[in-house]
């Protein structure tokens, strides 16, 4: 990943292309759920892991440096490949019952296991006391979310479900990270591992599909056509491309303050295009999980502004 390479700060253009790019990011469960009475969600997310994977593979073969690297890192590339397809899959079915505004929110708790696993696998990642402050909150928002404030009668069980699959697709997610930041894979060609998510996915999700049935009827409309296009083309392989590239120019720190505002979008996707309601109770409970993934993933960076804030007003 150019480890030695100088990263640079937030700027204007970093600005803008993460605002794009969570825009995309927060579409694409609106995307799944529109086009889901003409094709199934599960054949949807298989479906844009084969198109991405062409187009992964196609860059790979003219880019020729992943050849060396096949035999260190498949292993833990078809473990990846698996958590990935697990994380779709939960999405997948998640949206058969829950709102794309629940799963927008519940998919992006990903940061706080990833950081809890990394907290017990390396030394170097214990979490610190403002990340288990985030932690908390997350998980406060979460139980809220869920009913906590006494209100259990009151909830739609099927919601319950989608909300309950859209946490374990986040915590897929976050599995995810883990084998990649503890393998080779983290030394590996971005585009390399990204592969290897997408095919393994393919194989796994297409497999999973037939079984269940859910390859059948599909009816090519253009909402259909658009929404298996938009997955596989501009999110699964353009975004994260991106977000890749931008990872080797920018500190990490400073692009996970910006990738929070895609549950922000997905949110405000699904409330205008289809019309999902949005209650008090999840405003705040999605708030409080915001407010946490945003401590936890974003800690480093706080700490410098606090530090530089108490720089200038002289503040020990």
């Amino acid at each position: 990943m150019g480890g030695s390479a100088v990263r640079k700060g937030a700027d204007g253009f970093l600005f803008q292309l993460m605002l794009v790019l969570c825009a995309i990011w927060g579409s694409q469960q609106v995307a799944i759920k529109l086009a889901a009475e003409d094709i199934s969600p599960l054949l949807q997310v298989a479906l844009r892991s084969a198109i991405a994977a062409a187009l992964v593979g196609m860059l790979l073969l003219w880019q020729g440096t992943w050849r060396g690297w096949l035999r260190t890192t498949w292993a833990a590339g078809a473990l990846a490949g698996a958590l990935f397809a697990l994380e779709f899959f939960f999405i997948a079915r998640g949206l058969q019952y829950t709102s794309a505004s629940h799963m927008a929110v519940f998919l992006y708790t990903a940061p706080i296991f990833s950081a809890l696993g990394l907290h017990l696998l390396l030394p170097s990642e214990r979490l610190r006391s403002l990340q288990w402050l985030g932690i908390g909150l997350c998980f406060g928002g979460v139980t809220l979310a869920f009913g906590g404030a006494g209100e259990w009668a009151l909830l739609d069980s099927r919601m319950l479900l989608g909300d309950a699959l859209g946490l374990c697709a986040g915590m897929a997610w976050g599995a995810t990270t883990l084998v990649v930041r503890g393998s080779r894979l983290s030394e590996a060609p971005p585009a390399l591992t990204l592969f290897y998510q997408l095919a393994v996915a393919f194989v796994l999700l297409l497999a999973f599909a037939a079984y269940s049935g859910a390859l059948s009827p599909v009816r090519w409309t253009p909402v259909a056509i658009a929404s298996v296009l938009l997955q596989g083309v501009v999110v699964s392989f353009f975004s994260y491309l991106t977000w890749f590239w931008l990872l080797r120019r920018y500190l990490a720190s400073n692009m996970a303050v910006f990738s929070f505002m895609t549950p922000l979008f997905g949110v405000t996707f699904g409330v205008l295009v289809l019309d999902e309601p949005l209650t008090l109770n999840f405003v705040v409970a999605a708030v409080l999980v915001l407010l946490g993934i945003s401590l936890v993933s974003s800690h480093a960076w706080l700490r410098r502004r606090l530090g530089a804030w108490r720089g200038i007003t002289g503040q020990p």
